[in-house]
């Protein structure tokens, strides 16, 4: 599914994907083309292929800000009827986001760092 979807839109410097794109067939066309994959490997393949891993986290800023916009049932369910009303609603989201980000910055709020030595946390 993805391959049509690709070939149909212009030619990118780099896929990022997540798990579920990480297939032969895929990596092969990408090579072909000249496109880098920034795909994780999945569980399952013996030798996993590296990874971009700066690519990866701003893929994963992207999906977070999607799945908050799913949060917002007006937005989630695309009720409005005019663009105009849709655009607000994004926008009055971006607002309230960044007022958060500020109010946390502002107050110093940090995000929690993870433990120096990833041994010493156990699930």
């Amino acid at each position: 599914m993805a391959v049509p979807l690709l070939g149909a839109a212009a030619k990118p410097k780099r896929l990022l994907a997540d798990k579920a794109y990480d297939a032969d067939r895929l990596r092969r066309w990408l090579k072909q083309r000249r496109i880098r994959a920034a795909i994780p490997s999945t569980a399952s393949r013996r030798t996993p292929y590296p990874l971009d891993r700066a690519a990866s986290k701003r893929r994963n800023v992207i999906e977070r800000l999607f799945c908050t916009l799913n949060n917002w049932r007006r937005v989630a369910t695309r009720s409005d009827r005019l663009a105009r009303n849709s655009l607000s609603g994004l926008s009055c989201h971006r607002n309230l986001a960044w007022s958060n980000e500020s109010r946390s910055a502002w107050l110093g709020f940090r995000p929690r760092s993870p433990p120096a030595n990833s041994e010493t946390l156990r699930l």
